[in-house]
């Protein structure tokens, strides 16, 4: 069905289909946006746009005073389907709707070549048209070429419909590029200069080239060992760019989606098998222009982004400038403090959640070899859990946990924040963060929470081994501290310092890069996704560092009467040793392991979830896989002009898109988003 010409559009909204349509604009306001730009009015009274209000008053194209009056008549004759120099209000509604289509871009594109609304695009037509781009100005087109030949006959008589000539203008620029390679080659011998390259892309191909790709056309030109462009090297070349989309593809089966991880050609080239059209002259061309300013031979996702076209429209008019962020030392100490509260809450959760596992871990890593009156013996971590609920209730797993939680609250929170920290400052320009980076980050967070978890780790130890002796005093935590005084609290603090930088080094690289691994496509992370990246990262570091958490709870437990006392670290390491072998340094190891990977798996999944759901913007670097790809469709692009309602929204980025998709620029047809070039 037809409206003047226009192809009905659906824009009412969809239910389960997943389309993602724009709103068509309110009738009422529609007309009277219309009639503020309408200069004419007929003897009945109805109102018309002239050329001029449309294009250059109404949607802001051609500002310039020289402006090109073929141009501005021919992107007016888009609207104006009865071709007599003005526009109706049914024209400007139809033109509207014709926008909410989901290929509104192709739609505009044929009715500017269909100048005389008859809905087919003949040979005249297209021909009249084109001769007006400044490509062919430039380069002249050969309209007796076999590509025209088979669309419009040999006769130039066949017409072609929208679908036709749709699919006619995306190769057409190709065509038009091997035309003129051909015209260069005046040796036939296969082969154009670096400088005749140069001037076909910059010409015909421009709307394929990002600045840094044409700054490097000559430097790239033939490839590394000449600067002479045979022909299946142009069409390579041209390939290349056009499957950009595909090259991210091939990036991201190498790196998991992971944007640093910086890949070789060989690594690509094994990649791209599996994916036919991809040639190993591509593969070359793009590490060669990928590495053009730097030497490393290797290439990561932001190499591939500065040579992708731009011709996407909807990337034209998304990529708004960001509002800069004043880092001063208040904003990054705001920023800290943030984190530090949303770590005490992370810390909390998690620490309550494994108590009963941590307890019987302590006990059984306090388990001394021998026989000691009043002692109660385990056998294993699920003897000591059934004991601990015969002999002291349910309640005695949780024996010592608010002293853990006023404790974990603050050490989990600076673990977390110095972690972040360092690793803010320790990134590369590009973002990326290098593995030593990672370590040192995770190394710093936990020598830094020591002062925290020591006076923590040594009142709660001594309140879970208080329930082992039957009959025995009651313990509080106020007890103990009051008992050790305030150098007590931090007896065995180079043992927790040897425990818990080499933890932490190792969690939180670890738990990046699984991160990272268990992300979607598009980089974002699952609650799921977290809870099993941050569970199984705990898992080795939790075990490589049990020998130090078994020195550190034997220098932090009163020694009973008959028990080894311990003068020190090394002390205790050698009598640990000698009294009960290799294997005592094991002791809890499970555990320990069931407790801590849990535990950090809780915390991190509430950390990074109550940044996710609380965000504060600081202006600094966000949580890896917090958040989904930003909405690319049209639908989602901003208006240049509050004026510009319904489909009318997209009116200068479908414009502009004519330009940046088929390559049809039009002399002096240069609206605010088609200015890329400085």
């Amino acid at each position: 069905m037809t409206l003047l010409g226009f192809r009905q559009a659906s824009c009412s909204p969809a239910e389960n289909t997943g389309l993602h349509l724009i709103k068509r604009a309110d009738p009422t306001l529609l007309r009277q946006i219309f009639h503020k730009y309408a200069s004419i009015e007929s003897e009945t009274g109805e109102r018309f746009m002239t050329q001029e209000d449309l294009i250059r008053n109404y949607l802001g194209l051609q500002p310039e005073r020289n402006y090109n009056p073929v141009t501005m008549k021919l992107l007016a004759s888009v609207v104006d389907q009865t071709k007599d120099g003005k526009v109706s209000f049914i024209e400007f509604q139809a033109f509207e709707a014709l926008l909410c289509s989901p290929d509104a871009l192709h739609m505009v594109a044929f009715q500017l070549f269909d100048t005389n609304g008859s809905g087919f695009v003949s040979f005249d037509e297209f021909k009249n048209v084109f001769s007006q781009m400044e490509i062919h100005q430039r380069i002249p087109f050969n309209f007796d070429c076999p590509f025209v030949t088979y669309h419009f006959g040999s006769n130039r008589k066949t017409q072609l419909s929208y679908s036709e000539f749709s699919h006619f203008l995306v190769n057409l620029q190709e065509v038009h590029a091997n035309q003129a390679f051909q015209k260069l080659d005046t040796k036939k011998q296969g082969v154009i200069n670096a400088l005749e390259f140069q001037k076909v892309m910059t010409t015909i191909r421009r709307h394929m080239l990002t600045p840094y790709v044409e700054e490097n056309l000559v430097n790239v030109a033939g490839g590394e060992t000449k600067h002479l462009v045979s022909y299946p090297y142009f069409l390579a070349f041209n390939s290349m760019l056009k499957d950009v989309e595909l090259m991210r593809r091939i990036y991201n089966s190498i790196a998991k989606y992971d944007p640093t991880v910086a890949v070789t050609k060989e690594e690509f080239l094994h990649a791209s098998q599996v994916f036919p059209q991809v040639s190993p002259l591509e593969v070359e061309i793009l590490f060669h222009l990928c590495t053009q300013d730097k030497s490393t031979g290797r290439i990561r996702m932001g190499d591939i982004d500065k040579i992708a076209p731009g011709a996407d429209l909807v990337r034209q008019q998304t990529e708004q400038p960001k509002t800069e962020v004043d880092r001063t030392v208040l904003v990054q100490v705001a920023e800290s403090v943030y984190r530090f509260a949303l770590g005490s809450v992370a810390g909390a959760t998690g620490a309550t959640a494994v108590y009963p596992i941590d307890l019987v871990k302590t006990r059984m890593q306090n388990q001394r070899g021998g026989s000691v009156v009043g002692e109660l013996m385990y056998k294993n971590s699920i003897d000591c859990f059934t004991k601990v609920v015969r002999f002291e209730g349910i309640f005695g797993l949780y024996r010592g946990l608010l002293p853990q939680i006023v404790g974990v609250a603050p050490e989990k929170a600076i673990k977390l924040t110095m972690n972040d920290l360092v690793r803010d400052k320790v990134r590369n320009k590009d973002g990326s963060l290098p593995l030593w980076g990672e370590i040192l980050a995770g190394g710093c967070a936990g020598g830094s929470q020591v002062m925290f978890t020591n006076p923590l780790e040594i009142v709660k130890i001594r309140l879970q081994v208080a329930g082992e002796i039957a009959g025995g005093p009651r313990v509080s935590a106020i007890n103990v501290i009051k008992d050790l005084g305030i150098f007590g609290l931090y007896k065995g603090a180079r043992a927790c310092f040897l425990r818990d930088i080499p933890f932490s080094a190792l969690y939180f690289t670890s738990y990046a890069h699984l991160k990272k691994y268990f992300a979607d496509e598009n980089g974002h992370n699952s609650p799921l996704s977290l809870l099993t990246a941050a569970t199984i990262s705990g898992a080795p570091a939790a075990s490589l560092v049990t020998p130090a958490d078994v020195i550190k709870t034997r220098l932090q437990v009163v020694a009973r009467s008959g028990q080894t006392t311990y003068a020190g670290v090394f002390d205790c390491a050698r009598k640990i040793w000698a009294e009960e072998g290799g294997t005592a340094f094991w002791k809890g190891a499970g555990a320990r392991v069931c407790r801590s990977s849990p535990q950090f798996g809780v915390t991190l999944l509430t950390y990074e979830l109550l940044q996710r759901y609380l965000p504060v913007d600081f202006g600094g670097n966000q949580p890896e896989g917090s958040k989904t790809s930003k909405s690319m469709h049209l639908a989602d692009l901003p208006p240049v002009n509050p004026e510009h309602i319904g489909g009318l929204r997209l009116a200068v980025a479908t414009f502009t898109g004519v330009e940046s998709k088929f390559g049809l620029f039009l002399p002096k047809f240069r609206n605010p988003i088609a200015k890329v070039e400085s």
